[in-house]
């Protein structure tokens, strides 16, 4: 049986506290994981018409790096999205910053994040915009993902792009070389490269990154120097064909968090025992079936190296481009499907949440596991005033309990 991240963080959350501080936006995450589905935010207790039996539904966080909340945000993401794909292959392309901007990801992270998104979406409309490759405006989505399966800070995003380009007389545009061949990687990386390496330098001249971890000039001058020696990589993984399968693929992306409840093995006072891939890539290559393995990460570390992935408060880890761009997308993907010859928007079935949980779960919400019975509404529990432990700030030498939680609801 699994353990749940709110267990390791009640369990081993003091004894990182007491030596580290947290952001506003890593202590928030923290309240909610450890509150999430328990009686700190209020639920309903209900009872079965047939048989009688009761049962206590509590509410859910909702906060985006909660692994609990995770799979009903992504149900809910792909269903909204599925009048948004065209019927052609997507490629899946993979952008990486070297580990030698950690230690400024850390002291900056909405800079590092935000430049991550702008160079690879200028790339990649630069690219699609060339006669030789495309010559026309693109459609794709950014995914920002920060982590190993170990939990260790790798800088990363997904891009998930159509296979064509709609240009200006509204026609489409199919890949010139082959219909799921888009763009030559190694060319990729080196545009990508430039263009982050240009905005790292000019956010130095301009004083934007003044806490610098390396504060010396010449320390930057050789983080630079490194920088353009080093081989950047862009990987390109095989296109994909078909709205649905487009759809379920991207889904598991966009909402994935940096650790599941399935992963984690065990926890004990001196250690989180975590199942990884057994490939020693970070299982990039292993594909669905890799063979797993268990790690042993001593607890405060993996404390550490989890709140390092909570984003900074209102950043939007999840962009759409080019045709998808919100403030045209009505007008630009009805020119595409036009040019696609697609009559309406994909009708992909769009499952109610009570169907999604029956399919994906085998769970029924609406009825009695003993007799098939309804459940009914019989009393509700407002949310409780939650302690603020933990707080942001420096580190906290003597933390309050947190609040009593009741079990989790089924």
């Amino acid at each position: 049986m699994s353990v749940s991240l709110a267990e390791v963080l009640a369990r081993i959350g003091p004894r990182y506290l007491a030596a580290h501080g947290l952001s506003r936006a890593q202590a928030k995450a923290w309240r909610a994981i450890a509150a999430c589905r328990t009686s700190a935010l209020g639920g309903q207790q209900l009872a079965c018409d047939g048989c009688g039996a009761t049962q206590w539904r509590w509410h859910s966080c909702r906060n985006r790096h909660c692994p609990r909340c995770g799979k009903q945000a992504a149900d809910a993401w792909r269903r909204a999205r599925s009048a948004e794909l065209l019927e052609v292959p997507y490629a899946h392309l993979v952008f990486t910053l070297p580990h030698e901007l950690n230690a400024l990801a850390r002291r900056h992270p909405r800079w590092v994040y935000e430049t991550l998104f702008a160079c690879t979406a200028a790339t990649l409309t630069e690219f699609a915009a060339n006669p030789r490759w495309l010559g026309g405006r693109p459609s794709f989505t950014l995914v920002l993902h920060t982590w190993t399966q170990d939990l260790r800070l790798h800088i990363h995003a997904h891009a998930l792009m159509a296979c064509g380009a709609l240009d200006a007389a509204g026609g489409w545009i199919a890949p010139r070389r082959t219909e799921r061949f888009l763009f030559p990687v190694h060319a990729l990386s080196r545009v990508f490269a430039g263009k982050f390496r240009a905005a790292l330098r000019a956010a130095e001249r301009d004083g934007t990154l003044r806490d610098d971890p390396l504060p010396a000039a010449g320390e930057r001058q050789r983080r630079l120097q490194r920088l353009t020696e080093k081989n950047w990589v862009v990987y390109a993984k095989t296109p994909l064909a078909g709205p649905a399968a487009v759809l379920d693929y991207l889904a598991r992306y966009t909402h994935r968090t940096a650790i599941g409840h399935e992963r984690i093995v065990a926890v004990c006072d001196d250690g989180v025992r975590l199942r990884v891939r057994a490939d020693g890539n970070g299982g990039k290559n292993a594909g669905k079936n890799a063979g797993k393995k268990t790690v042993r990460i001593d607890g405060a570390e993996f404390v550490g190296r989890f709140v390092q992935h909570v984003l900074p408060a209102g950043f939007k880890r999840i962009r759409h481009y080019g045709l998808l761009a919100p403030a045209h997308k009505t007008r630009c993907l009805s020119q595409a499907r036009a040019a696609l010859a697609m009559p309406a928007p994909n009708p992909i079935a769009q499952d109610a949440v009570a169907a999604f949980m029956r399919r994906v779960a085998g769970i029924d919400l609406v009825r009695c596991p003993h007799c098939q019975g309804r459940w009914r509404p019989i009393a509700l529990l407002a949310p409780q005033r939650i302690t603020l432990w933990p707080r942001a700030g420096s580190a906290q030498r003597s933390a309050a309990a947190q609040t009593a939680a009741q079990p989790q609801a089924p």
